[in-house]
C-alpha cells in the first residue's frame, strides 16, 4: 500500500477565506434536494470523527492536532450548513486542511468549492472525480451523465489526484483511499481508525454502490458504453471485505444512520455494527442484479 505524503504548502497556495453566510451560487433544485438539505445537529460518530452533514447527504469531519480532514461537501446549498456544523462543534473552519471526495455528483461535491474557499483546504479526489470537480458537471463516462439538461455546480479551482490504496496523512491522521467504481467511474470509499477511551474502531465512509443510470446507459454495455459489470462487482466485494466497525454511507438514510445515532445510550451504540459493510454490499448486489436483469430484458 502506497503512502501519500501531502505537501500542504504547495496544494494550498493563496487560499481565499470566505464566511459561512456567503451566498452560495449554483444551488441545485431537485425533487429530493429540499428534504436532503434539512439541517441536523452535528454529532460525534466515534473518537475524533464527527457527522457534520445534513439530513440526506453525509459529510464527516476527522479532527487532529495539526488540522482537520473533511469528507464531502453535500449540495451547493449544503456548504453553509456544513460550515456552521463544524463551528458549532467548536472547530475552526480555517483548521480544515484537506477536503476528500467520495464521488463528484452534485449532491456530494456541489458544496466543495465554497468549503475550499472558506477554509483554504486542499481538495483530493480520484482522476475521474477531479475532472468532474474542475468542470462543474458529470463526466461523459458517468452512468448518470445527461446531455440535456446538464447540471452545473461551482467549479473546484485545484484538485490533487489520489490513487487506489494511497494513504492521506495529516499529522497523526491517516485515511486510506479505496477506488470503488460503478456508481461513478471515480467512486472512492475512505477508511480510517478513530479511538476513544483506549479503544480504536475501523470506520468506513462508503461511497454509493447503487446501479443508477440516466438515458440509455447500460452497465452491461450496449455498443456505446463498455460492460462494467465485473469492475462494479469487484467494488462491491471490496467494500464487503473492509475492516468495518462503523459504516457511514454517503446518504445516511441508506442505513438509518441518524436514527441509530439518536438511539444511543451509555451502554449501547447502534452505530457500531461489524456486519454493516457486508449488509451494504449485499443490498448493492441485489440492486445491481435487478438492474442487469432489466438490461437483458431490453436487449
Amino acid at each position: 500500500m502506497k503512502q501519500f505524503m501531502l505537501v500542504l504548502a504547495a496544494a494550498m497556495a493563496s487560499p481565499i477565506l470566505a464566511q459561512a453566510h456567503e451566498t452560495n451560487p449554483g444551488a441545485v433544485d431537485c425533487d429530493s434536494c429540499e428534504q436532503w438539505n434539512v439541517p441536523v445537529q452535528p454529532f460525534k460518530l466515534y473518537g475524533n470523527s464527527w457527522y457534520v452533514g445534513v439530513a440526506g447527504v453525509s459529510a464527516v469531519l476527522v479532527t487532529g492536532p495539526q488540522g482537520h480532514i473533511l469528507l464531502d461537501g453535500g449540495l451547493p446549498q449544503s456548504a453553509p450548513l456544513i460550515e456552521a456544523n463544524i463551528r458549532a462543534l467548536g472547530f475552526r473552519m480555517e483548521d480544515v486542511k484537506l477536503i476528500l471526495n467520495s464521488h463528484a455528483h452534485w449532491d456530494h461535491a456541489g458544496g466543495i468549492a465554497a468549503l475550499q474557499r472558506a477554509s483554504g483546504a486542499a481538495v483530493l479526489a480520484s482522476a475521474s472525480s477531479a475532472r468532474a470537480l474542475q468542470s462543474g458537471t458529470n463526466t461523459l463516462d458517468d452512468p448518470q451523465y445527461q446531455a440535456d439538461p446538464v447540471v452545473h455546480v461551482p467549479k473546484v479551482a485545484q484538485v490533487t489526484l489520489i490513487k487506489d490504496g494511497e494513504v492521506v496523512k495529516l499529522g497523526p491522521l491517516q485515511l486510506t483511499a479505496h477506488m470503488t467504481p460503478g456508481h461513478t467511474t471515480g467512486g472512492t470509499t475512505w477508511t480510517w481508525q478513530s479511538c476513544e477511551a483506549g479503544r480504536c474502531r475501523d470506520i468506513v465512509y462508503a461511497d454509493s454502490l447503487n446501479a443508477y443510470a440516466s438515458g440509455d446507459f447500460a452497465f452491461s454495455g450496449n455498443g456505446k458504453t463498455p460492460d462494467i459489470t465485473a469492475s462494479f462487482r469487484a467494488s462491491i466485494a471490496k467494500v464487503a471485505a473492509l475492516p468495518c466497525d462503523i459504516m457511514i454511507p454517503v446518504h445516511p438514510g441508506q442505513v438509518d444512520l441518524l436514527e441509530k445515532a439518536a438511539r444511543r445510550t451509555a451502554s449501547s451504540d447502534p452505530l457500531i455494527d461489524t456486519g454493516a459493510c457486508r449488509a451494504y454490499a449485499n443490498a448493492a448486489t441485489a440492486f445491481l442484479d435487478k438492474r442487469l436483469s432489466k438490461e437483458r430484458a431490453a436487449k
